[in-house]
């Protein structure tokens, strides 16, 4: 396999055929380019504007979507492709090699960087915010269906699920809710939309079918991650036209077992009142009552102190949970997701 080095704008992602590239934009401080893995196939049957892309490493510290899909460059027969699929492994590699959510180059969260302007006016001209205008100018105008593989990193531990958020086109809402149910992960988590430069948010708003995930915690690879992972990919490429061929449901999807969370009032999130370390009592994906005591933030500074309770603020399903056990003031501790 020869993976060319290619300034986006040289690129080909329309021609019938398998490109394996190194997309390539300018470093910031170094004579020298970032560099992009990117795989697009392209059958005879594509057609303008349809199209399917997975992106993983949006953030550097989640992997799970790495390996799924650094797993399908190899499983996907050019032969089987009847539209066009684009898979991007690392879509962040200044923060995928530092290991770090945030890009190590600028310091800006990818994930918040889909906002008006990036990329294009001088105070959003770095690293990060190119990475987001590329996506805009070469990825959104080929493709109808966005994937986009997130983990918990250092942030939270997660009870695995396919996410979106609610939307106003009910049967945008339906699709995009049957695609996320293809991953067979425990959760479908519908969560709040006020956080702005989601890439998902652009997205959804632009019309695509449009899902994310929380596959995994702690730097590290969660196996059922990687199999949700591969499996919801490979299922959205086939339901909606960019893949032949067959594929069953797996896990809890199969099982009928899945739950429909939704995040979208704060009293679903329970925030630390001071900085300490977290201690949890219930595993994620416990079902929990308005108030009840999911774990202990504790105060070593003041040792003879009585710990504080993190209580559910809603009741429902606890979906995630501070990962690492020193904590911030103001952070979310305890996310509880309301059954719907």
């Amino acid at each position: 396999m020869t993976r060319l080095v290619t300034r986006p704008s040289d690129l080909d992602l329309d021609s019938p055929g398998r490109r394996d590239y190194w997309v390539a934009l300018e470093h910031d401080s170094i004579w020298g380019e970032h560099l992009i893995p990117l795989t697009v196939l392209v059958g005879a049957n594509v057609e303008p504007g349809r199209g399917l892309v997975a992106f993983g490493s949006n953030h550097g510290n989640e992997y799970e979507g790495p390996v799924a899909l650094k797993h399908l460059l190899r499983e996907i027969k050019l032969d089987d492709v009847q539209g066009r699929i684009i898979l991007v492994p690392v879509l962040n590699p200044s923060a995928f090699h530092a290991g770090t959510r945030e890009s190590a180059d600028d310091g800006v969260n990818l994930n918040r960087a889909f906002v008006e302007g990036a990329g294009v006016t001088a105070a959003l001209a770095s690293i990060t915010h190119r990475i987001a205008a590329f996506v805009r100018d070469q990825i959104w105008p080929r493709v109808h269906v966005v994937i986009d593989l997130h983990s918990g990193g250092d942030v939270a531990r997660f009870s695995p699920c396919a996410s979106f958020h609610s939307l106003d086109d009910p049967e945008q809402l339906r699709v995009i809710e049957d695609t996320a149910r293809w991953f067979g992960t425990p959760l479908i988590m519908v969560y709040q939309n006020q956080t702005p430069g989601l890439l998902p948010s652009e997205a959804e708003r632009l019309g695509k079918i449009t899902v994310g995930t929380e596959l995994g915690w702690g730097r590290a690879v969660n196996a059922e991650g990687v199999r949700y992972g591969r499996q919801g990919v490979l299922a959205a490429a086939i339901h909606h036209g960019q893949l032949r061929g067959e594929i069953q449901p797996i896990a809890h999807h199969k099982a009928g077992t899945q739950r429909k969370v939704a995040l979208v009032d704060r009293e679903c999130f329970t925030v630390a009142p001071f900085a300490g370390h977290y201690e949890p009592l219930l595993e994620c994906g416990a079902s929990v009552e308005c108030g009840d005591v999911v774990g202990w933030l504790h105060d070593f500074d003041h040792i003879d102190t009585e710990p504080w309770a993190a209580r559910a603020g809603v009741a429902g399903v606890v979906v995630a949970q501070a990962w690492v056990a020193p904590i911030q003031r103001g952070q979310h501790i305890v996310v509880v997701g309301r059954e719907c």
